[in-house]
């Protein structure tokens, strides 16, 4: 049954070896798997991202999403290490500081070296 199925997310990469360094160095991601068609890092509670070396392509939607414990932490943490996070503003989403909030949730976004947009959420 999928409901008790891990998921994995899958994203193209035009540079493996750009993606690899942004993913292990800026992200604090672990490979699990690499070969001539791309790289696998594990993330918690065995997740993981699979990225395929493919021509450049433009992502206008989040790819993958990260639950974490405090989206404000963590986007301090990305930060320091060179992470840029998206701003929008538009109805129903609006960012301050790179972070958005309905009620007791809060996300963020920012686009890693291909532009394919990663989330943070955290579950209020």
């Amino acid at each position: 049954m999928l409901s008790h199925s891990a998921v994995f997310a899958t994203a193209p990469t035009a540079d493996v070896a750009r993606s690899k360094e942004f993913y292990t160095a800026k992200l604090g991601l672990k490979i699990m798997h690499e070969d001539e068609a791309g790289i696998a890092f594990e993330a918690g509670n065995g997740s993981s991202i699979y990225l395929y070396k493919r021509a450049p392509s433009k992502a206008d939607h989040t790819i993958a999403s990260f639950m974490v414990k405090n989206v404000e932490q963590e986007v301090r943490d990305l930060q320091k290490k060179g992470v840029v996070f998206e701003n929008y503003s538009m109805p129903g989403l609006k960012t301050e500081n790179g972070i958005a909030t309905w009620g007791k949730d809060k996300a963020a976004w920012f686009k890693d070296p291909d532009n394919n947009i990663i989330g943070l959420f955290q579950k209020g």
